[in-house]
């Protein structure tokens, strides 16, 4: 199975990161959720294809600093919210 996913924007309300620690940010968060729907492919409901506008999620607790792990944090969110509850 091909999975494309694009995220063109992501708006973290309330996380401080350094310009530098962005690039972190978006390494684990790729990771993480590349590894996610390697093992667990997509829900059901987008597996013929979908183009999302927006995807808001909530509850999303971030513990720590570290910004790749605040990346994975974040990977596992979306992934939730793409149904894998």
């Amino acid at each position: 199975m091909n999975i494309q996913l694009h995220i063109e924007r992501l708006v973290l309300d309330g996380v401080d990161l350094a310009g530098d620690s962005r690039g972190e940010l978006q390494a684990g968060l790729t990771t993480e959720l590349t590894r996610l729907l390697s093992e667990g492919g997509l829900a059901g409901q987008w597996s013929n294809g979908v183009a999302v506008p927006r995807l808001q999620l909530s509850g999303l607790q971030l513990v720590g600093q570290q910004p790749t792990r605040l990346g994975e944090q974040i990977a596992q969110t979306v992934y939730r919210g793409l149904g894998h509850e």
